[in-house]
């Protein structure tokens, strides 16, 4: 079966060969002047005579459809009954009656875009009017009608929510790229490039999301976002190149200097425990040499370290026999410091030094111990005791000393001229009734036979 179904030339009207088909009904077509009406209607009723119905049949099978008071031809059904012509072009009117029902319903249920459905709304009714179809016509261009208006109004909302959509998706867009251009303007040399690079990620992935799921943007706002977060992006990674290859270059020199250090250090091993201070100045132009990147800092400093505990193990070793072999000087040491004890509460100060002496003698006779610590425990106890008999011969020298002693009689004999000329003062002003007088010598008085007192005298 062919059949031109859409087209609105009238001048051209369908020709449709027979398709079985039984309408649910059929309604009468009423004959064009001059015309002779085609049989009878589904329901057995005459066709002729009758203008109730939307469409008719001529007897060369031509079907036209009512519109308003005229008749439309909508095509030809020559070889079928007239109720099959109906029924085929009655068929077209509820297809497109279908489409209007169901464009109605997804404007009521929502979700689609307004615009969307009022421009399939738009289609639809340039379909409907002149459809090769029979049916109330004009009911569908009126249902269309209404409903390209409520979608009118649901367009501009629709818009003026999509602008403010754009606007939002325009911020956020520009908040990810000036996030990325401060990132970007941070010193290379002061920023931890492990958290930038992730930060960068993070905001490209933020864009790509941004871009799928978001509103499309103006092109010309959206190349020119891109174009600085792309700079912004590319300066990043040119910055971090450069400091890596720099850094490479510094790793490498430090690299190079560590293992010359190793070298020397491992070559130290033969002269063992005199070879500690060498060692010590090696590892302090280890300490200026930086950093070789962690894995081969890591390496070097392992066979660094071990090359310096190879000498201090040998210093070990050496100060572990020397331990040995002085338990019997300890042994000796801690003798004579219990033979010495006693010294300390000798009342005869030349015995309690000649005691001393002949102990110290001993002490340095029995040499050098081992371990530092225990041999300077053993002389701090003899020191004590040394200090005791020598403050109590400083003692005894200040007490005894004949130029101390002559200067302190000097000194009182002094003060003792003083305070018998004092006195003879005091007298006389008190005798004159010289009030002031007599206080001051009696205040000199008494400051001399304070000092008197202090000196002995």
């Amino acid at each position: 079966m062919t059949a031109d179904a859409e087209t609105p030339d009238a001048a051209t009207p369908e020709v449709a060969r027979p398709v079985p088909a039984t309408p649910a009904s059929v309604r009468p077509a009423a004959p064009r002047p001059g015309a002779v009406a085609s049989g009878s209607d589904a329901s057995g009723s005459d066709a002729s005579g009758s203008d109730a119905g939307w469409g008719r049949v001529e007897d060369d099978g031509t079907v036209s459809v009512r519109e308003g008071e005229e008749w439309r031809v909508v095509g030809q059904y020559p070889d079928g009954s007239p109720q099959e012509a109906l029924a085929y072009f009655e068929r077209k009117y509820a297809d497109l009656a279908s489409e209007v029902t169901l464009l109605e319903v997804r404007a009521r249920r929502g979700g689609a875009s307004a615009a969307d459905l009022r421009s399939t709304a738009e289609t639809l009714r340039g379909r409907v009017v002149d459809a090769a179809a029979v049916g109330d016509l004009a009911a569908l261009r009126d249902r269309l009608d209404a409903l390209t208006g409520t979608l009118a109004e649901a367009t501009e909302a629709e818009s003026a929510a999509a602008k403010e959509a754009v606007e939002e998706a325009v911020r956020e867009r520009t908040t990810i790229v000036e996030a990325a251009e401060a990132l970007a303007a941070r010193d290379p040399q002061h920023v931890q490039w492990k958290q930038v690079s992730a930060e960068m990620s993070a905001l490209f992935d933020r864009w790509q999301k941004h871009q799928s799921d978001g509103p499309r943007l103006p092109r010309s706002q959206s190349q020119q976002l891109w174009r600085r977060f792309r700079d912004a992006r590319a300066t990043v990674d040119k910055h971090r190149r450069e400091f890596y290859a720099s850094l490479d270059q510094t790793h490498k020199a430090a690299r190079d200097a560590k293992t010359r250090l190793v070298e020397r250090a491992e070559a130290l091993a033969p002269r063992g425990e005199e070879a500690i201070g060498t060692y010590r100045d090696l590892l302090d132009e280890w300490k200026r040499a930086g950093r070789a990147g962690k894995k081969v800092d890591d390496a070097l400093w392992a066979r660094f370290k071990a090359a310096g505990d190879a000498l201090y193990g040998a210093r070990a070793e050496r100060e572990a026999a020397d331990a040995e072999a002085s338990q019997e000087k300890i042994q000796a040491k801690r003798a004579l410091l219990a033979e010495a004890a006693p010294i300390v509460d000798e009342r005869d100060l030349a015995r309690a030094r000649s005691l001393l002496t002949g102990i110290q003698r001993r002490w340095d006779e029995v040499g050098r111990i081992h371990p530092r610590e225990t041999e300077r425990s053993l002389d701090d106890e003899l020191r004590k005791i040394e200090q005791s008999v020598r403050t109590r011969e400083d003692a005894d020298w200040k007490r005894n000393n004949p130029e101390t002693k002559a200067r302190a009689n000097d000194m009182t004999r002094q003060l003792t001229d003083a305070i018998d000329k004092l006195e003879s003062e005091l007298a006389d002003a008190e005798s004159r009734g010289d009030a002031r007088a007599a206080a001051a010598a009696r205040e000199a008085l008494e400051a001399r036979k304070a000092w008197l007192r202090a000196v002995g005298g």
